[in-house]
């Protein structure tokens, strides 16, 4: 259920169009499905402002396209995560409508209740910041997880740094975001050099990006974790989705 479903609910008690009964069994009767194999929670939206999100990863085709479809006839918005390709054209064969970044591996149909947010409510714009164009699968999907949230979001791409005056070239635009999302592998550093510079929120995503003793990820992880650059903060390897929630939720929610 979407925050606005249940001001519509309410709506319909305050002009006696429904009765309380009513409504309390609306809202009762939309806590959770029980599908076996998942239990689709129906009210994540209220809780925490944005709808439950389908992790795809590990799941059979026809379990992402009930659980789906299950959200759909709900009219909550759909999102999903780390889909293969096979799951986003089964996906876009299943559900017109429904919109998919390939290189971001995510699928999404927004609720008919879905209102981008109000400037006067947000911070500002979220950045996605990569270092590399190898990063794009993590920044696209960060990218699709704050737009899929309402909020507005820039990508600025291969500015790491072994070229940092690329990134000084965005200077205003990084002084004037709400939030940075900053995606590097090899050894990451990008994300400290940015937090440097910022007085907003800096996420700091390590990839799996990167040679030999990389160790897929692990050395950029332990040296965003151990940046000098004061407030930085850090999700796991390739968390892409786990960074924009959090972006989205400092930007003001």
């Amino acid at each position: 259920m979407e925050n606005n479903a249940l001001l519509n609910i309410l709506q319909s008690v305050w002009d006696r169009d429904s009765s309380v009964d009513e409504a309390i069994k609306k809202f009762q009767g939309m806590a959770f499905d029980d599908l076996e194999f998942a239990r689709i929670d129906h009210h994540r939206g209220i809780r925490k402002g944005h709808a439950e999100v389908i992790f795809c990863q590990n799941k059979t085709v026809k379990q992402i396209l009930h659980i789906a479809g299950n959200q759909i006839a709900h009219d909550e918005t759909v999102f999903g995560t780390r889909a293969s390709k096979e799951a986003l054209d089964a996906v876009v064969t299943e559900f017109p409508g429904i919109e998919v970044n390939i290189t971001g591996r995510c699928f999404w149909k927004k609720s008919s209740f879905f209102k981008p947010k109000d400037e006067k409510a947000i911070k500002g714009r979220v950045l996605v910041v990569a270092a590399g164009t190898s990063d794009l699968p993590v920044v696209e999907e960060a990218r699709s997880t704050v737009e899929v949230m309402g909020h507005p979001c820039t990508v600025i791409s291969d500015v790491g740094v072994a070229g940092i005056h690329r990134l000084f070239a965005y200077k205003k635009d990084l002084q004037s975001a709400g939030a940075i999302i900053a995606v590097a592998g090899m050894e990451g550093a990008l994300p400290s050099v940015i937090a440097g510079l910022v007085a907003c929120p800096v996420i700091g995503v390590p990839t799996s990006v990167g040679y030999g003793s990389h160790l897929n990820g692990f050395v950029p992880l332990l040296a965003m974790l151990n940046s000098c650059a004061s407030g930085l903060t850090v999700v796991n390897i390739d968390n892409g989705f786990g960074a924009a929630y959090a972006a989205v939720l400092m930007n003001g929610k």
